[in-house]
Protein backbone atom coordinates (compact mmCIF):
# COMPACT_ATOMS: atom_id res chain seq x y z
CA UNK A 1 0.00 0.00 0.00
CA UNK A 2 1.01 3.45 -0.50
CA UNK A 3 1.82 5.90 2.10
CA UNK A 4 -1.28 8.12 3.06
CA UNK A 5 0.10 10.14 5.64
CA UNK A 6 0.02 13.76 7.03
CA UNK A 7 3.98 14.01 5.06
CA UNK A 8 2.26 12.85 1.75
CA UNK A 9 1.47 16.09 -0.52
CA UNK A 10 -1.29 14.38 -2.27
CA UNK A 11 -3.52 12.67 0.64
CA UNK A 12 -5.31 13.82 3.51
CA UNK A 13 -8.52 12.07 4.79
CA UNK A 14 -11.11 13.86 2.99
CA UNK A 15 -9.21 12.55 -0.34
CA UNK A 16 -9.29 9.06 0.09
CA UNK A 17 -11.39 6.74 -1.02
CA UNK A 18 -14.75 5.97 0.61
CA UNK A 19 -15.16 2.67 3.17
CA UNK A 20 -17.94 0.28 2.68
CA UNK A 21 -19.13 2.01 6.29
CA UNK A 22 -18.96 5.42 4.79
CA UNK A 23 -21.69 4.39 1.66
CA UNK A 24 -24.63 4.71 3.39
CA UNK A 25 -26.06 7.12 0.38
CA UNK A 26 -29.66 5.29 -0.77
CA UNK A 27 -31.72 6.59 -4.15
CA UNK A 28 -34.07 8.33 -1.85
CA UNK A 29 -30.93 10.75 -0.27
CA UNK A 30 -30.03 11.49 -4.11
CA UNK A 31 -33.67 12.06 -4.96
CA UNK A 32 -33.78 14.51 -2.33
CA UNK A 33 -30.71 16.34 -2.67
CA UNK A 34 -31.33 16.54 -6.49
CA UNK A 35 -35.05 18.10 -5.51
CA UNK A 36 -33.39 20.50 -2.51
CA UNK A 37 -30.74 21.62 -4.88
CA UNK A 38 -33.37 22.38 -7.81
CA UNK A 39 -36.00 24.20 -6.30
CA UNK A 40 -34.05 27.31 -5.72
CA UNK A 41 -33.70 31.22 -6.64
CA UNK A 42 -31.50 31.36 -9.50
CA UNK A 43 -33.34 27.84 -10.88
CA UNK A 44 -36.88 29.19 -10.64
CA UNK A 45 -35.09 32.60 -12.57
CA UNK A 46 -34.20 30.73 -15.42
CA UNK A 47 -37.51 30.10 -16.63
CA UNK A 48 -38.90 33.08 -15.89
CA UNK A 49 -35.76 34.52 -17.51
CA UNK A 50 -36.70 32.60 -20.54
CA UNK A 51 -40.17 34.17 -20.93
CA UNK A 52 -38.80 37.70 -20.12
CA UNK A 53 -36.30 36.66 -23.29
CA UNK A 54 -39.94 36.05 -25.54
CA UNK A 55 -40.53 32.36 -24.70
CA UNK A 56 -44.62 31.57 -23.81
CA UNK A 57 -45.09 28.79 -20.63
CA UNK A 58 -44.23 25.36 -22.74
CA UNK A 59 -41.58 26.50 -24.47
CA UNK A 60 -40.09 27.75 -21.16
CA UNK A 61 -40.81 24.90 -19.18
CA UNK A 62 -40.17 22.51 -22.48
CA UNK A 63 -36.37 24.19 -22.48
CA UNK A 64 -35.26 23.87 -18.86
CA UNK A 65 -36.27 20.11 -18.93
CA UNK A 66 -34.72 19.03 -22.37
CA UNK A 67 -31.26 20.84 -20.96
CA UNK A 68 -31.59 18.68 -17.89
CA UNK A 69 -32.38 15.58 -19.42
CA UNK A 70 -29.04 16.42 -21.78
CA UNK A 71 -26.68 17.05 -18.34
CA UNK A 72 -28.46 13.76 -16.44
CA UNK A 73 -25.66 11.91 -19.08
CA UNK A 74 -22.69 13.36 -17.93
CA UNK A 75 -24.20 13.44 -14.38
CA UNK A 76 -24.71 9.51 -14.15
CA UNK A 77 -21.27 8.85 -16.60
CA UNK A 78 -19.23 10.71 -14.06
CA UNK A 79 -21.20 9.86 -10.85
CA UNK A 80 -20.00 6.24 -12.24
CA UNK A 81 -16.58 6.94 -10.94
CA UNK A 82 -17.74 8.26 -7.29
CA UNK A 83 -19.92 5.22 -7.07
CA UNK A 84 -17.21 2.74 -8.12
CA UNK A 85 -14.27 4.32 -6.37
CA UNK A 86 -15.20 6.35 -3.50
CA UNK A 87 -12.94 9.18 -4.87
CA UNK A 88 -13.78 12.83 -5.14
CA UNK A 89 -13.90 14.82 -8.13
CA UNK A 90 -10.48 16.14 -7.78
CA UNK A 91 -8.47 12.83 -7.12
CA UNK A 92 -10.39 11.39 -10.35
CA UNK A 93 -9.20 14.37 -12.63
CA UNK A 94 -5.94 12.68 -11.43
CA UNK A 95 -6.18 10.17 -13.84
CA UNK A 96 -6.08 12.03 -16.96
CA UNK A 97 -4.43 15.67 -16.10
CA UNK A 98 -1.63 13.68 -13.51
CA UNK A 99 -1.38 14.20 -9.62
CA UNK A 100 -0.44 17.95 -9.91
CA UNK A 101 -2.09 18.96 -13.14
CA UNK A 102 -5.61 17.87 -12.13
CA UNK A 103 -5.28 21.27 -9.85
CA UNK A 104 -5.82 23.15 -13.14
CA UNK A 105 -9.86 21.44 -13.60
CA UNK A 106 -9.93 21.85 -9.84
CA UNK A 107 -9.12 25.22 -9.33
CA UNK A 108 -11.36 25.83 -12.59
CA UNK A 109 -14.44 24.45 -11.38
CA UNK A 110 -13.99 26.08 -7.75
CA UNK A 111 -13.55 29.43 -8.87
CA UNK A 112 -16.64 28.96 -10.87
CA UNK A 113 -18.59 27.31 -7.91
CA UNK A 114 -16.83 30.30 -5.81
CA UNK A 115 -19.09 32.45 -7.90
CA UNK A 116 -22.06 30.79 -7.60
CA UNK A 117 -21.68 30.92 -3.93
CA UNK A 118 -21.75 34.15 -3.89
CA UNK A 119 -25.05 34.81 -6.26
CA UNK A 120 -26.50 32.29 -4.27
CA UNK A 121 -25.50 34.09 -0.88
CA UNK A 122 -26.49 37.09 -2.21
CA UNK A 123 -30.28 36.15 -3.38
CA UNK A 124 -30.95 34.77 0.18
CA UNK A 125 -29.64 37.90 1.89
CA UNK A 126 -32.08 40.01 -0.40
CA UNK A 127 -35.06 37.82 0.83
CA UNK A 128 -33.84 38.62 4.51
CA UNK A 129 -33.65 42.14 3.31
CA UNK A 130 -37.00 42.21 2.05
CA UNK A 131 -38.65 40.50 5.05
CA UNK A 132 -36.80 42.97 7.46
CA UNK A 133 -38.09 45.92 5.73
CA UNK A 134 -41.56 44.33 5.62
CA UNK A 135 -41.63 43.88 9.16
CA UNK A 136 -39.86 47.28 9.81
CA UNK A 137 -42.09 49.52 7.01
CA UNK A 138 -38.86 49.83 4.94
CA UNK A 139 -36.59 50.81 7.31
CA UNK A 140 -33.19 49.52 6.20
CA UNK A 141 -33.97 51.01 2.78
CA UNK A 142 -31.25 53.55 2.08
CA UNK A 143 -28.62 55.15 -1.11
CA UNK A 144 -26.09 53.12 -2.46
CA UNK A 145 -22.80 53.12 -1.19
CA UNK A 146 -19.78 54.08 -3.24
CA UNK A 147 -18.42 51.15 -5.25
CA UNK A 148 -20.41 48.57 -3.94
CA UNK A 149 -23.87 49.33 -5.41
CA UNK A 150 -25.81 48.67 -2.63
CA UNK A 151 -27.09 50.13 0.71
CA UNK A 152 -25.86 49.12 3.57
CA UNK A 153 -28.78 47.42 4.91
CA UNK A 154 -28.47 45.13 1.65
CA UNK A 155 -25.09 44.61 2.58
CA UNK A 156 -25.54 43.59 6.49
CA UNK A 157 -28.22 41.18 5.28
CA UNK A 158 -25.78 39.58 2.71
CA UNK A 159 -23.18 39.51 5.19
CA UNK A 160 -25.84 37.91 7.79
CA UNK A 161 -26.44 35.09 5.38
CA UNK A 162 -23.00 34.64 4.85
CA UNK A 163 -22.07 34.04 8.66
CA UNK A 164 -24.93 31.34 8.11
CA UNK A 165 -22.97 29.21 5.66
CA UNK A 166 -19.94 29.98 7.72
CA UNK A 167 -21.99 28.00 10.86
CA UNK A 168 -22.68 24.72 8.47
CA UNK A 169 -19.32 24.55 7.02
CA UNK A 170 -18.09 24.26 10.20
CA UNK A 171 -20.30 21.47 11.09
CA UNK A 172 -19.66 19.02 8.32
CA UNK A 173 -20.95 17.36 5.34
CA UNK A 174 -23.03 15.68 7.86
CA UNK A 175 -25.32 18.69 8.59
CA UNK A 176 -25.78 19.30 4.74
CA UNK A 177 -27.27 16.38 4.16
CA UNK A 178 -29.49 16.04 6.90
CA UNK A 179 -30.93 19.62 6.21
CA UNK A 180 -30.82 18.67 2.08
CA UNK A 181 -33.38 15.22 3.55
CA UNK A 182 -35.89 17.85 5.98
CA UNK A 183 -35.93 20.73 3.01
CA UNK A 184 -36.99 18.96 0.46
CA UNK A 185 -40.60 18.52 1.15
CA UNK A 186 -41.18 21.78 2.47
CA UNK A 187 -39.94 23.21 -0.33
CA UNK A 188 -42.50 20.99 -2.83
CA UNK A 189 -44.95 22.49 -0.63
CA UNK A 190 -44.06 25.81 -0.89
CA UNK A 191 -43.97 25.76 -4.44
CA UNK A 192 -47.54 23.85 -4.63
CA UNK A 193 -48.43 27.04 -1.89
CA UNK A 194 -46.99 29.83 -4.86
CA UNK A 195 -49.05 28.31 -7.42
CA UNK A 196 -51.89 28.65 -5.34
CA UNK A 197 -51.57 32.68 -4.67
CA UNK A 198 -50.91 32.91 -8.42
CA UNK A 199 -53.80 30.81 -9.42
CA UNK A 200 -56.21 32.74 -6.84
CA UNK A 201 -55.22 35.84 -7.59
CA UNK A 202 -54.88 36.06 -11.36
CA UNK A 203 -58.34 34.23 -11.68
CA UNK A 204 -57.37 30.81 -13.07
CA UNK A 205 -55.02 29.22 -14.83
CA UNK A 206 -56.38 31.04 -18.34
CA UNK A 207 -55.15 34.17 -17.86
CA UNK A 208 -52.04 32.65 -16.18
CA UNK A 209 -51.02 30.74 -19.45
CA UNK A 210 -52.29 33.57 -21.91
CA UNK A 211 -49.07 35.24 -23.01
CA UNK A 212 -48.18 34.36 -26.04
CA UNK A 213 -45.24 33.64 -27.61
CA UNK A 214 -43.11 36.86 -28.75
CA UNK A 215 -41.68 34.77 -31.26
CA UNK A 216 -45.06 34.55 -33.52
CA UNK A 217 -46.26 36.35 -36.56
CA UNK A 218 -46.95 40.14 -35.51
CA UNK A 219 -44.70 39.44 -32.10
CA UNK A 220 -42.25 41.92 -31.21
CA UNK A 221 -39.50 39.04 -31.78
CA UNK A 222 -41.71 37.07 -34.88
CA UNK A 223 -39.25 34.37 -36.29
CA UNK A 224 -36.04 34.56 -33.93
CA UNK A 225 -37.11 31.70 -31.86
CA UNK A 226 -34.56 29.37 -32.58
CA UNK A 227 -31.95 32.17 -31.68
CA UNK A 228 -33.16 32.53 -28.21
CA UNK A 229 -33.68 28.39 -28.03
CA UNK A 230 -30.92 27.31 -28.48
CA UNK A 231 -27.89 29.61 -26.26
CA UNK A 232 -31.09 29.31 -23.91
CA UNK A 233 -30.71 25.53 -24.11
CA UNK A 234 -26.70 25.64 -23.72
CA UNK A 235 -27.43 27.86 -20.45
CA UNK A 236 -29.61 25.52 -19.38
CA UNK A 237 -27.35 22.82 -19.53
CA UNK A 238 -24.34 25.18 -18.61
CA UNK A 239 -26.65 25.79 -15.42
CA UNK A 240 -25.57 22.12 -14.10
CA UNK A 241 -22.41 21.92 -15.81
CA UNK A 242 -20.61 22.62 -12.78
CA UNK A 243 -22.13 19.60 -11.00
CA UNK A 244 -21.76 17.14 -14.01
CA UNK A 245 -17.49 17.65 -13.16
CA UNK A 246 -18.04 17.07 -9.09
CA UNK A 247 -21.07 14.24 -8.44
CA UNK A 248 -18.12 12.24 -7.70
CA UNK A 249 -18.14 14.12 -4.36
CA UNK A 250 -21.72 12.78 -3.54
CA UNK A 251 -21.79 9.78 -5.68
CA UNK A 252 -18.89 8.40 -3.67
CA UNK A 253 -21.26 8.05 -0.75
CA UNK A 254 -23.70 6.07 -2.63
CA UNK A 255 -24.47 1.99 -1.70
CA UNK A 256 -24.68 0.91 -5.48
CA UNK A 257 -24.56 2.30 -8.98
CA UNK A 258 -28.49 1.34 -8.64
CA UNK A 259 -28.84 4.31 -6.17
CA UNK A 260 -26.92 7.09 -7.74
CA UNK A 261 -28.43 6.46 -11.11
CA UNK A 262 -32.21 5.71 -10.00
CA UNK A 263 -31.65 8.66 -7.52
CA UNK A 264 -30.48 11.43 -10.19
CA UNK A 265 -32.72 10.47 -12.53
CA UNK A 266 -35.68 10.53 -10.31
CA UNK A 267 -34.28 13.90 -8.80
CA UNK A 268 -32.92 15.79 -11.75
CA UNK A 269 -35.47 16.44 -14.63
CA UNK A 270 -38.83 15.99 -13.23
CA UNK A 271 -37.88 18.17 -10.63
CA UNK A 272 -36.25 21.54 -12.55
CA UNK A 273 -39.10 20.51 -15.27
CA UNK A 274 -41.89 21.13 -12.51
CA UNK A 275 -39.79 24.14 -10.70
CA UNK A 276 -39.48 25.92 -14.07
CA UNK A 277 -43.65 25.51 -14.69
CA UNK A 278 -44.27 26.56 -11.13
CA UNK A 279 -42.18 29.83 -12.19
CA UNK A 280 -43.84 30.55 -15.41
CA UNK A 281 -47.53 29.56 -14.13
CA UNK A 282 -46.02 32.82 -11.26
CA UNK A 283 -44.64 34.84 -13.78
CA UNK A 284 -47.52 34.70 -16.08
CA UNK A 285 -49.54 35.92 -13.09
CA UNK A 286 -47.77 38.56 -12.31
CA UNK A 287 -48.56 40.23 -15.58
CA UNK A 288 -52.28 39.95 -14.85
CA UNK A 289 -51.80 40.81 -11.21
CA UNK A 290 -49.11 43.66 -11.50
CA UNK A 291 -48.84 44.59 -15.00
CA UNK A 292 -45.59 43.72 -15.34
CA UNK A 293 -43.53 40.23 -15.44
CA UNK A 294 -41.42 39.67 -12.43
CA UNK A 295 -38.86 37.15 -12.66
CA UNK A 296 -37.03 37.53 -9.03
CA UNK A 297 -38.90 35.59 -6.90
CA UNK A 298 -37.86 38.04 -4.03
CA UNK A 299 -38.81 41.38 -5.89
CA UNK A 300 -42.04 39.23 -6.52
CA UNK A 301 -42.57 38.25 -2.82
CA UNK A 302 -41.82 41.46 -1.41
CA UNK A 303 -44.93 42.85 -3.53
CA UNK A 304 -47.68 40.24 -2.09
CA UNK A 305 -48.07 41.90 1.08
CA UNK A 306 -49.12 40.63 4.39
CA UNK A 307 -47.76 37.35 6.30
CA UNK A 308 -47.74 35.40 3.62
CA UNK A 309 -44.56 37.46 2.61
CA UNK A 310 -42.59 36.64 5.25
CA UNK A 311 -43.53 32.64 5.20
CA UNK A 312 -42.19 32.85 1.18
CA UNK A 313 -39.33 34.16 2.38
CA UNK A 314 -38.47 32.14 4.86
CA UNK A 315 -39.00 29.42 1.88
CA UNK A 316 -36.88 30.72 0.09
CA UNK A 317 -34.09 31.39 2.60
CA UNK A 318 -34.11 27.66 3.29
CA UNK A 319 -34.07 26.79 -0.53
CA UNK A 320 -30.98 28.76 -1.02
CA UNK A 321 -29.11 27.43 1.96
CA UNK A 322 -29.53 24.12 0.98
CA UNK A 323 -28.85 24.60 -2.95
CA UNK A 324 -25.85 26.56 -2.06
CA UNK A 325 -24.16 24.02 0.63
CA UNK A 326 -24.22 21.01 -1.40
CA UNK A 327 -24.11 22.70 -4.92
CA UNK A 328 -21.26 25.24 -4.36
CA UNK A 329 -19.66 24.28 -1.08
CA UNK A 330 -18.95 20.91 -1.05
CA UNK A 331 -17.33 21.17 -4.04
CA UNK A 332 -14.92 24.13 -4.02
CA UNK A 333 -13.84 22.85 -0.50
CA UNK A 334 -12.43 19.47 -2.22
CA UNK A 335 -10.58 20.94 -4.93
CA UNK A 336 -9.00 23.70 -2.62
CA UNK A 337 -8.19 20.92 -0.45
CA UNK A 338 -6.50 18.94 -3.22
CA UNK A 339 -4.23 22.32 -3.67
CA UNK A 340 -2.22 21.43 -0.85
CA UNK A 341 -4.19 18.04 0.48
CA UNK A 342 -1.64 18.45 4.10
CA UNK A 343 -2.68 22.06 4.85
CA UNK A 344 -5.59 22.25 3.57
CA UNK A 345 -8.84 20.18 5.23
CA UNK A 346 -12.21 20.19 3.79
CA UNK A 347 -13.07 22.81 6.41
CA UNK A 348 -11.06 25.48 5.56
CA UNK A 349 -11.06 24.39 1.92
CA UNK A 350 -14.75 25.42 2.52
CA UNK A 351 -13.91 28.70 4.29
CA UNK A 352 -11.78 29.80 1.23
CA UNK A 353 -14.89 29.45 -0.94
CA UNK A 354 -16.69 31.48 0.91
CA UNK A 355 -13.78 34.21 1.09
CA UNK A 356 -13.77 34.21 -2.51
CA UNK A 357 -17.77 34.09 -3.01
CA UNK A 358 -17.93 37.38 -0.46
CA UNK A 359 -15.41 39.45 -2.78
CA UNK A 360 -16.88 38.35 -6.23
CA UNK A 361 -19.98 41.23 -6.24
CA UNK A 362 -22.18 38.62 -7.32
CA UNK A 363 -25.32 41.37 -7.28
CA UNK A 364 -23.20 42.45 -10.65
CA UNK A 365 -24.14 39.37 -12.55
CA UNK A 366 -27.68 38.72 -11.49
CA UNK A 367 -28.81 42.90 -13.11
CA UNK A 368 -29.44 41.41 -16.29
CA UNK A 369 -31.40 38.64 -17.98
CA UNK A 370 -28.64 39.00 -20.21
CA UNK A 371 -25.86 38.81 -18.04
CA UNK A 372 -27.14 36.06 -16.00
CA UNK A 373 -28.31 33.52 -18.97
CA UNK A 374 -25.75 34.20 -21.76
CA UNK A 375 -22.97 35.68 -20.18
CA UNK A 376 -22.62 34.20 -16.76
CA UNK A 377 -24.28 30.62 -17.47
CA UNK A 378 -22.76 30.13 -21.17
CA UNK A 379 -20.00 31.13 -20.98
CA UNK A 380 -18.56 29.10 -17.65
CA UNK A 381 -20.11 26.04 -19.60
CA UNK A 382 -18.10 26.90 -22.97
CA UNK A 383 -14.85 26.39 -19.96
CA UNK A 384 -16.36 23.41 -18.25
CA UNK A 385 -17.63 21.21 -20.81
CA UNK A 386 -14.44 20.44 -22.06
CA UNK A 387 -13.19 19.05 -18.21
CA UNK A 388 -16.29 17.02 -18.83
CA UNK A 389 -15.42 15.48 -22.22
CA UNK A 390 -12.00 14.71 -20.93
CA UNK A 391 -13.04 12.76 -17.77
CA UNK A 392 -15.24 10.74 -19.50
CA UNK A 393 -12.79 9.81 -22.36
CA UNK A 394 -10.64 9.06 -19.96
CA UNK A 395 -12.41 7.01 -17.75
CA UNK A 396 -14.50 4.95 -19.94
CA UNK A 397 -12.09 4.78 -23.11
CA UNK A 398 -8.43 4.97 -21.83
CA UNK A 399 -9.07 3.52 -18.11
CA UNK A 400 -12.18 0.95 -19.10
CA UNK A 401 -13.58 2.15 -15.57
CA UNK A 402 -10.59 0.62 -13.93
CA UNK A 403 -8.33 2.90 -11.46
CA UNK A 404 -5.25 1.85 -9.25
CA UNK A 405 -6.17 3.69 -5.79
CA UNK A 406 -2.82 3.78 -5.08
CA UNK A 407 -1.24 5.51 -7.50
CA UNK A 408 -3.61 8.39 -7.08
CA UNK A 409 -1.75 9.41 -4.32
CA UNK A 410 1.95 8.70 -5.74
CA UNK A 411 4.02 11.32 -7.17
CA UNK A 412 6.06 8.97 -9.18
CA UNK A 413 3.34 6.51 -10.02
CA UNK A 414 0.97 5.54 -12.67
CA UNK A 415 -1.03 8.93 -12.84
CA UNK A 416 2.47 11.05 -12.49
CA UNK A 417 3.12 11.80 -16.70
CA UNK A 418 5.44 14.10 -16.55
CA UNK A 419 6.63 15.78 -13.45
CA UNK A 420 2.82 15.63 -12.42
CA UNK A 421 1.42 16.46 -15.49
CA UNK A 422 -0.49 14.90 -18.48
CA UNK A 423 0.03 17.68 -21.08
CA UNK A 424 -2.07 16.16 -23.28
CA UNK A 425 -5.06 16.50 -21.43
CA UNK A 426 -3.80 20.11 -20.82
CA UNK A 427 -3.34 20.71 -24.83
CA UNK A 428 -7.21 19.51 -25.35
CA UNK A 429 -8.69 21.20 -22.55
CA UNK A 430 -7.26 24.83 -24.30
CA UNK A 431 -8.23 23.22 -27.79
CA UNK A 432 -11.77 22.73 -26.27
CA UNK A 433 -12.12 26.01 -24.61
CA UNK A 434 -10.54 27.95 -28.09
CA UNK A 435 -13.54 27.94 -30.11
CA UNK A 436 -16.11 29.80 -27.54
CA UNK A 437 -13.44 32.48 -26.60
CA UNK A 438 -14.09 35.07 -29.54
CA UNK A 439 -18.04 34.82 -28.55
CA UNK A 440 -17.82 34.88 -25.15
CA UNK A 441 -15.77 37.91 -25.36
CA UNK A 442 -18.70 39.79 -27.32
CA UNK A 443 -20.95 38.40 -25.19
CA UNK A 444 -19.10 40.43 -22.02
CA UNK A 445 -18.44 43.45 -23.87
CA UNK A 446 -14.90 43.05 -23.48
CA UNK A 447 -14.87 43.21 -27.33
CA UNK A 448 -17.65 45.08 -30.05
CA UNK A 449 -18.46 42.24 -32.76
CA UNK A 450 -16.76 38.79 -34.25
CA UNK A 451 -17.22 36.68 -37.21
CA UNK A 452 -20.40 35.00 -36.89
CA UNK A 453 -19.57 31.52 -37.04
CA UNK A 454 -18.45 32.73 -33.77
CA UNK A 455 -21.21 33.79 -32.38
CA UNK A 456 -23.26 30.11 -33.62
CA UNK A 457 -20.18 28.49 -31.80
CA UNK A 458 -20.87 30.44 -28.43
CA UNK A 459 -24.72 29.43 -28.54
CA UNK A 460 -23.47 25.68 -28.60
CA UNK A 461 -20.66 26.34 -26.29
CA UNK A 462 -20.89 23.59 -23.33
CA UNK A 463 -21.26 21.02 -26.34
CA UNK A 464 -18.90 22.46 -28.98
CA UNK A 465 -15.82 22.37 -26.05
CA UNK A 466 -17.50 19.01 -24.72
CA UNK A 467 -16.68 17.79 -28.12
CA UNK A 468 -13.92 19.20 -29.25
CA UNK A 469 -12.09 18.51 -26.13
CA UNK A 470 -13.18 14.90 -25.91
CA UNK A 471 -11.92 14.01 -29.45
CA UNK A 472 -8.92 15.56 -28.88
CA UNK A 473 -7.79 13.97 -25.91
CA UNK A 474 -8.87 10.64 -26.95
CA UNK A 475 -6.28 10.92 -30.10
CA UNK A 476 -3.76 12.15 -28.35
CA UNK A 477 -3.93 9.13 -25.90
CA UNK A 478 -4.52 6.45 -28.50
CA UNK A 479 -1.24 7.79 -30.52
CA UNK A 480 0.08 8.33 -26.96
CA UNK A 481 -0.12 4.19 -26.52
CA UNK A 482 0.76 3.68 -29.81
CA UNK A 483 3.97 4.81 -29.87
Amino acid sequence: MTSRSADNPLWNRDLEPTSVAQRTWTATHYTALWISMAVSVPAYMLAAGLMSEGMNWWQAVLTVFLGNVIVLVPMVLVGHAGAKHGIPYPVLARTAFGVRGAMLPAILRAIVACGWFGIQTWLGGQAIYTILNVLTDHALVGNPLPVLGINIGQLICFLLFWALHIYFITKGTDSIRWMETVAAPLLLLSSIALVWWAYSKAGGFGPMLSSPSQFEVGGKRAGQFWLVFWPSLTAMVGYWATLALNIPDFTRFARSQRDQIVGQALGLPVPMGLLSLVAVLVTSATVVIYGEAIWDPVVLTGKMGGISVVIALIALIIATITTNLAANVVSPAYDFSNLAPSKISFKMGGYITAGIGLAMFPWKILETTKGYIFTWLIGYGGLLGPIAGIMMVDYFLVRRTEINHDALYEMHGEYSYHKGWNFRAVLALVIGVLPNLPGFFKAAGFIESVAPIFEQLYTYAWFVGLLVAAVVYGTLMYRGKSH
